[in-house]
């Protein structure tokens, strides 16, 4: 694939000289689903998948971003002092909003860039394709600008400010962070209420992790996720006036339950137990499977798919029905729709004995009851997002 970025970048833009190459992963979230926006706890690792750019800057004040995957538009140029959002951009919104946000922060660029990205993350899968593309760019613009005092943790708030504000979605801290921040073969414990965490290796003995895209698409932007987000306001409002608490994630399960009736309507009343509970499934999971127990992390997945399903209602059809088909599958530990919800993916620890039996149960039945033809990935856990090596193959 590099041969053809470089193939591209050519004709495109005239040669590949002085062109580096970057990488940023997608993300998987084990546990711990719309907590990060409530200030709990997160469980989320790093995928192999993720999205590459070959960039360079230019000599004007251009900005080029063109997309092997989305061809149509075709190069989209947007000059540096005109860095406004705009549906003629497509996907160019994202590295757009990045370059924006670095810009409010005094971080301005002196000359525009050329940028060409590829992506093996599905779109519209739930894997954080956007956040991937926001550290991405983020990453480019530290190195080819020179912004050394920016650390990771920087380039994770950066792209989280971007989508926030300038492409309008309220999405928390935990995509980005965990694709500016993964470790292979490690899981982050994230307290997003001080952005505090640890890195949790992942030993699931003779299992392994398998995401299953459900291929129903969902646009977060226009879907409910801004209103759950708005509904977890208001609770913690209502909350507030009898406890001095700041986020929901100061709630243990026992004191949410004392004090829940001050939460007037029963619909907000169950998003916000969802993100109590939810967050304390995560700090529990985290310990389960900290000291070896497996089970017990896959019971919580399927504890936290509930939730998610019946008191937030994030879920649909589609992923019911491969959650509960992965269910009656012997050798799976846990199953749970992942990401924001309203289609997207599921994420399912399965026995390795069991890997091919879950597949070839779960697809044809899945395929026969909505239509849709799910595909699957047994994945391993890679780094955060990083520059590559001159000669690193990919």
């Amino acid at each position: 694939m590099r041969e053809q970025l470089e193939s591209t970048f050519k004709e495109l833009f005239g040669s590949a000289d002085g062109a580096e190459f970057f990488f940023a992963p997608g993300r998987v979230n084990l546990i711990g689903e719309h907590t990060d926006y409530n200030g709990g706890h997160v469980f989320p690792c790093a995928l192999t998948l993720g999205t590459y750019g070959m960039a360079r800057k230019r000599a004007d004040n251009k900005l080029h971003f063109y997309s092997l995957n989305l061809t149509k538009p075709g190069v989209i140029e947007v000059p540096l002092d005109h860095l406004d959002y705009s549906d003629n951009y497509n996907w160019a919104n994202y590295p757009l909003g990045v370059v924006w946000a670095f810009a409010q922060r005094g971080k301005t660029l002196d000359t525009g860039m050329d940028l060409l990205i590829w992506g093996n993350i599905p779109s519209g899968s739930g894997l954080s394709s956007s956040a991937s593309l926001e550290v991405l760019t983020g990453l480019i613009l530290k190195d080819l600008y020179h912004f050394p005092d920016l650390t990771m943790i920087d380039l994770a708030l950066i792209g989280q400010y971007s989508e926030n504000n300038f492409n309008g979605m309220n999405c928390g801290i935990m995509d980005q962070f965990a694709v500016a921040m993964g470790r292979k073969d490690h899981a982050i414990f994230l307290d997003t209420s001080d952005l505090s965490y640890e890195y949790a290796p992942i030993q699931l003995a003779d299992s392994r992790i398998v995401i299953t895209n459900s291929k129903v698409k969902h646009s977060l932007v226009d879907s409910k996720y801004n209103e759950r987000r708005e509904e977890c306001a208001t609770a913690l409002s209502q909350l507030q006036t009898v406890t001095g608490i700041r986020s929901l994630g100061e709630l243990d399960i026992d004191t949410f339950l004392q004090l829940q009736d001050v939460i007037d309507h029963p619909v907000v009343r169950k998003r916000a137990r969802h993100a109590v509970c939810e967050n304390q499934r995560t700090i529990q999971a985290a310990a389960a499977l900290k000291a070896g127990n497996v089970n017990r992390f896959g019971e919580l997945m399927n504890q936290s798919h509930l939730s998610l399903r019946d008191d937030y209602e994030v879920s649909c059809d589609e992923i019911d029905i491969l959650v509960d088909l992965a269910w009656t599958v012997p050798g799976v530990i846990g199953s749970r729709i992942t990401g924001g919800g309203f289609g997207g993916c599921t994420v399912s620890i399965v026995h390795n004995d069991a890997v091919d039996t879950f597949i070839e149960t779960l697809g044809p039945q899945y395929q026969e009851r909505t239509g849709y033809k799910a595909d699957f990935y047994t994945v391993d856990i890679g780094d955060g997002a990083k520059k590559l090596d001159a000669a690193a193959a990919f």
